[in-house]
């Protein structure tokens, strides 16, 4: 890995249906091999079940399901003497993002259930109120950070 400089960051295009960033982002994390528009098909269908539980727009309850998954703290591990202490840190906002995102899917492809469609749009709708394994795992990490409080001045 390269020491001198990060790479820039790509900029991802909006998905053609809802014009969202955010939808884009999942399609492509949810993109395995190359197959977009199965990806595509998968999340939108999600979306539309998401849609017919919550009784709202789309897109509103899948921004609020991500919301209630997104961490803010987290504990990273720093060297000091010969100890490893988890220091509690707080979260950048890309990589809240990638983390929620990366949660959601890991937790509906676990899911038993038939098809991709049904594991994501229940995910999702158990992200919406606030339960479910992703949110649990926000929790999780939250608690974490929070028992680890005592070591919060090793920030760097």
């Amino acid at each position: 890995m390269s020491r001198r400089n990060r790479p820039e960051k790509r900029e991802v295009l909006p998905d053609a249906r809802y014009n969202n960033l955010l939808v884009a982002h999942l399609i492509n994390k949810i993109m395995l091999s190359g197959k977009k528009s199965t990806a595509e098909s998968i999340v939108y269908g999600a979306i539309e079940a998401l849609e017919g539980r919550t009784k709202k727009a789309g897109i509103e309850a899948l921004e609020q399901a991500i919301r209630n998954a997104t961490p803010i703290i987290e504990v990273r591990p720093r060297r000091v003497g010969g100890a490893t202490y988890q220091v509690p840190m707080e979260i950048r906002e890309d990589r809240r993002l990638a983390l929620a995102l990366r949660w959601l899917i890991q937790t509906a492809r676990k899911r038993p259930g038939k098809s991709m469609v049904d594991k994501l749009s229940g995910e999702l709708f158990d992200a919406y109120n606030n339960q479910g394994n992703t949110v649990k795992k926000r929790e999780d990490t939250h608690k974490m950070a929070e028992a680890n409080r005592a070591f919060a001045h090793y920030r760097w």
